[in-house]
């Protein structure tokens, strides 16, 4: 007992040194569906200049969470059709969402993105750097059968609108996440806009800017909480 006593205030010490703790309002609160909550971007990375709108919409259930992608002022629709699941689609047109379940700069966290053509990339990104240094190791581990596993997604082109809209869902399951209400998260998202004259030069454009050429800057991503 004497023992325990002793060991308990040393325990609770090294917890506490070894925890990342945040503080601060989170950048979004994600709602139980059908609410949802409201990304809207309209700036390129890294420069700032104006980008399209592109909104997400986003909340959870107990079991998934649920991505509405919006772009507007689309007149490309660029895409490979010869790309297929998990494909370099990222090259052309996509909408994409950087996840990461925790309150801490991830090194691991996962990718998604869609393109207009309805295909989609999944894979979890190992980037032990946080920025994706050069010489650092940077992998991915891809997602194989994301339909079998849980995922869906239905994208619609209205290209009299000049927009095209991705209802994406994914498994919570995927980050260990089910019934996530009160759980802190960290994302980021993104759209790239190229056309047949420009590609393979490509707008870039996002939520939280990263600062540089490059969406793998994960101390930049936003701070979500499920309400």
């Amino acid at each position: 007992m004497f023992l325990k006593t002793m060991l308990l205030p040393r325990l609770v010490a090294l917890a506490i040194a070894c925890s990342t703790v945040y503080a601060g309002s989170p950048d979004l609160n994600v709602p139980c569906c059908p609410s949802t909550a409201t990304i809207k971007f309209t700036t390129q990375i890294p420069s700032g200049a104006a980008c399209p709108l592109t909104t997400v919409d986003v909340c959870y259930t107990d079991k998934e969470l649920n991505l509405v992608f919006n772009a507007y002022g689309e007149t490309n629709y660029y895409f490979n059709e010869t790309q297929g699941t998990n494909g370099d689609i990222w090259e052309y047109e996509v909408m994409e969402a950087f996840i990461y379940k925790g309150k801490e700069d991830p090194q691991t966290y996962f990718e998604y993105e869609v393109n207009p053509n309805n295909v989609t990339y999944n894979a979890f990104s190992y980037n032990p750097s946080r920025v994706r240094a050069a010489g650092a190791p940077f992998d991915h581990a891809y997602i194989s059968d994301p339909f079998a596993d849980g995922f869906k997604v239905d994208t619609t082109l209205n290209k009299p609108e000049n927009t095209w809209t991705s209802r994406s869902t994914i498994p919570l399951a995927l980050f260990n996440g089910e019934n996530p209400k009160g759980t802190n998260w960290r994302m980021n998202f993104f759209r790239t806009i190229v056309s047949p004259a420009t590609y393979p030069n490509q707008q870039l454009c996002g939520w939280r800017n990263t600062g540089a050429a490059n969406f793998h800057i994960t101390s930049v991503f936003g701070n979500v909480l499920f309400v």
